[in-house]
């Protein structure tokens, strides 16, 4: 649509100069009209950068993917292919980790220019069968670190396994979900990190629990129109 516009003020111009010739008079004198070029990736200034960091477990990690298979990288690109350079995402998903090594990993994770946290927690917690009151003061504590240190929060909710019965994986699910509404409109949501990827042997690995590289692809796209959302609203860095 800019290209579009631009060559009709380039047609215009020339149109003018000519009617303006015919006519006797002198023809105007030349507009230069400028494109405002953006900045490629990695060309933006520090104070300019809007990072975002995934706190994670395996599924954030990658885990039996390509860094750039991880969903972070994806949601990067995704950013990028829509011209938000200014984006960078950092994977701090680490194997294994469970809520509470989230806790105390959350604090280190902030540094500066660092506006949007995705919390993506707990699966590891229901998978050792972790009690749903310590998954839910551990998640509490990560969430105030972030919104302590100014930084928006995206929650992201998991599911327990069906082999530790109804009432467990119906209290699991809750625990995000009443995060959710007590926090309100202080941090964002979804429900569900492996929805629509969860119990697809096409979208996982042979070991049927980490996402492949298209499975991946998939929860990028799920988060992706709920954290373009976040970064559009964000203030501007002081200064600007």
């Amino acid at each position: 649509m800019r290209a579009v516009r631009l060559a009709s003020a380039i047609l215009l111009v020339a149109g003018l100069a000519a009617a303006a010739t015919a006519c006797g008079r002198p023809a105007p004198a030349p507009v230069t009209v400028t494109e405002e070029i953006a900045p490629e990736p990695g060309q933006v200034p520090a104070s300019h950068r809007i990072l975002i960091v995934a706190l994670g477990d395996s599924l954030t990690a990658g885990l039996g993917l390509l860094s750039e298979e991880a969903y972070p990288a994806r949601l990067e690109q995704m950013f990028h292919d829509e011209g938000y350079y200014e984006v960078e995402l950092i994977n701090a998903g680490v194997s294994g980790d469970t809520t509470a090594g989230g806790l105390r990993r959350a604090e280190a994770t902030i540094e500066p220019g660092v506006r949007i946290a995705i919390v993506a927690l707990g699966g590891n917690d229901a998978l050792r069968g972790l009690s749903v009151a310590q998954t839910r003061q551990n998640l509490t504590g990560i969430i105030d670190t972030y919104l302590g240190a100014g930084i928006d929060v995206l929650l992201v909710g998991m599911e327990a396994p069906t082999n530790l019965g109804l009432d467990y994986r119906d209290s699991f699910r809750r625990v995000f979900s009443d995060l959710a509404f007590e926090y309100g409109d202080r941090i964002r949501f979804v429900p569900f990190l492996l929805e629509g990827v969860a119990g697809r042997p096409d979208l996982n690995q042979p070991d049927g629990i980490h996402p492949n590289a298209e499975g991946a692809l998939r929860i990028a796209e799920l988060l992706y129109p709920t954290l373009r959302d976040m970064v559009d609203d964000l203030p501007p860095p002081p200064g600007q």
